[in-house]
């Protein structure tokens, strides 16, 4: 993953996207751009926004796939396999922005207990992975802008992980990563 944003791969990802979701929705039958950097493993996330609300997200944390293939089959699912949402319709697309995501490899994190984690944060810089109890959930780093509060932040994660906030932190396994991104 690149360290710092690099404008040409973000512009390259976006319209990878983008063109996923055309083709997805046979709005087009034009082919995906060839660029050796999408063949490099990389995990991403794609995020899509209608007039400026979540309509759709969904990723990978682990590089299990060439970075095109992970961001076009990531649009779709977010457009698609959201469970939050119904599928994104043709008439929505030029209303959607998207967002993608290159994550960083996941650093597993050794602490004592929930004090101890919350102090390892660094709010609006790292995601979070908690798993366990046959559970996991991720916050990628731009959930921060609506839960600054590492307490919250790690609340939260919990409920969505289908756990109670109050669930005892020493049962799971937490992990950071950080991310570069790129909106249109």
């Amino acid at each position: 993953m690149p360290t710092l944003p690099d404008t040409e791969l973000g512009l390259t990802l976006l319209a990878h996207a983008r063109r996923a979701l055309e083709r997805h929705l046979r709005l087009t039958d034009e082919p995906f751009a060839d660029d050796e950097r999408l063949a490099q493993r990389a995990a991403t996330f794609v995020t899509l926004k209608l007039y400026d609300e979540l309509r759709g997200c969904i990723g990978s944390l682990r590089p299990q796939r060439a970075l095109g293939e992970d961001v076009a089959l990531n649009a779709v699912a977010a457009a698609t396999r959201d469970t939050r949402f119904l599928p994104v319709a043709a008439d929505e697309l030029n209303a959607i922005r998207i967002e993608v995501s290159l994550l960083s490899e996941p650093q597993f994190l050794e602490f004592a207990d929930e004090v101890d984690l919350l102090r390892q944060l660094r709010p609006g810089i790292d995601g979070l992975i908690l798993s366990g109890s046959c559970r996991s959930a991720t916050f990628l780093p731009q959930v921060w802008e609506q839960l600054p509060e590492p307490r919250e932040f790690v609340a939260a994660l919990k409920r969505k992980a289908g756990l109670t906030p109050d669930h005892p932190i020493g049962t799971l396994l937490a992990a950071t990563y950080t991310v570069c991104k790129w909106r249109e």
